[in-house]
């Protein structure tokens, strides 16, 4: 059985629905490759809080997902960033750059449900579901084969471009050929919601610590989302304490900038490591968001990184006009997509070792860093444009709300 489509994308999460609703705009025949089946949200939409940039909010809101949330997100207005040990702090005032927030804070379950909503309006979509991707086959005709495996046993699909989105462990990547780099933090990163004595007044709090960031996201529920990094040979411990042992050691980490901490929900608890993939096209093939690149979540960058990363591919393909799984396109896409890769990149990684190390004589300077972070106009300005996701050359829908 043969099913022939314009672009075929593998992986039906944050990134990949996503390019589903932005290709449809196109007018292009897209296939949807998914292993969840009809009527459920694929594993990453749980209770994890998801924080997106403005540049993400702007795009999402032009896309029609944002107006499809079902509760209110929490605007970030304020950032304030601080270590253990360390003298000095940031913070950051959205006021001050002329902006009520830098982005919103969004509950993955509640964003699946919006995209869900978004994927059942698109007229040009195609989804195949519950299915597991098979492999690659052969490029003929301008088309490349995609073999997957349905209840109905295996079938081939044939586009004229596919799109690796299928996560960190990427089996697209793998049948590519392509090789990735990992580097692990030796962390876990342990993910819940917390309420607080006060409630969210729109400051993301941000601590630093030898074994990991700890972070407080505002969001629209009178909650907080917290993320907490400790060392992966503790993690075992962290996740047996009791509710109360667990909220003493998050304000002892926190203090008492947020207030008191009074209740806390499930614990999830995800290893930290970082993957690159070593290339990002093959032929008639493309890697994007997680598959392409997983990165330390510090600065909340990882699904805002992968969606501009969609939208790029998006708008090359629109202005084109043409087949969308050309070499020239493909190699467009690796040269427009470069300099905000590879920018942050660097942050991530490089905050996330020089915060994370403990060496004595590194606490100096931190400290002179967040000093000057605090008191430098053009030092600031930058680390809020990379925050807000304005970073590289920005695709059109990131820039304005209008659809």
């Amino acid at each position: 059985m043969s099913d022939l489509h314009d672009v075929v994308i593998v992986g039906g999460g944050l990134v990949g629905a996503s390019l589903a609703i932005a290709l449809d705009r196109l007018g292009l025949d897209v296939g949807l490759v998914e292993a969840t089946p009809a009527g459920e949200l694929p594993a990453v939409f749980d209770q994890r809080n998801l924080s997106f940039a403005a540049a993400t909010v702007n795009a999402l809101t032009a896309l029609g997902v944002m107006q499809r949330l079902e509760g209110a997100p929490g605007p970030i207005r304020r950032i304030h960033v601080s270590r253990a040990g360390d003298f000095g702090r940031v913070v950051m005032d959205a006021g001050d750059y002329g902006r009520d927030a830098f982005g919103q804070v969004v509950v993955a379950r509640d964003f699946g449900r919006a995209l869900e909503a978004r994927l059942g309006e698109l007229a040009h979509l195609t989804r195949y579901r519950p299915a597991k991707f098979v492999g690659l086959g052969e490029c003929a005709d301008g088309r490349r084969e995609v073999l997957i495996a349905d209840a109905a046993g295996e079938r081939r699909l044939r586009a004229r471009l596919v799109v690796g989105a299928d996560g960190t462990r990427s089996a697209v990547r793998q049948a590519l050929g392509i090789a990735a780099s990992e580097h692990d933090y030796l962390q876990t990163l342990f993910v819940a919601r917390v309420r607080t004595a006060r409630a969210p007044d729109g400051t993301a709090w941000e601590r630093f610590t030898d074994t990991g960031p700890t972070a407080l996201l505002p969001r629209g529920d009178r909650h907080y989302g917290l993320v907490h990094g400790v060392a992966r040979d503790e993690a075992e411990a962290v996740l047996a304490l009791d509710d109360a042992a667990w909220l003493a050691r998050l304000q002892d980490v926190l203090g008492w900038r947020a207030g008191r901490l009074l209740e806390s929900g499930p614990r999830s608890a995800y290893p930290l490591i970082q993957v690159l993939a070593q290339q990002l096209v093959g032929e008639r093939a493309l890697l994007l968001g997680n598959a392409a690149q997983t990165i330390h979540p510090l600065g909340a960058q990882g699904f805002n990184l992968g969606l501009r990363d969609a939208l790029t591919l998006a708008e090359l393909i629109g202005d084109a006009e043409q087949d969308p799984g050309t070499d020239d396109l493909l190699q467009a896409y690796v040269q427009r997509r470069g300099p905000d890769r590879e920018q942050t990149l660097a942050f991530s990684d490089g905050l996330a070792r020089l915060t994370g190390n403990a060496a004595p004589l590194l606490r100096p300077l931190r400290s002179l860093g967040l000093v000057a972070a605090a008191q430098a106009a053009p030092l600031q300005s930058f680390l809020v444009g990379g925050a807000m996701g304005f970073r590289g050359q920005v695709p059109e829908l990131c820039r304005s709300q209008a659809r």
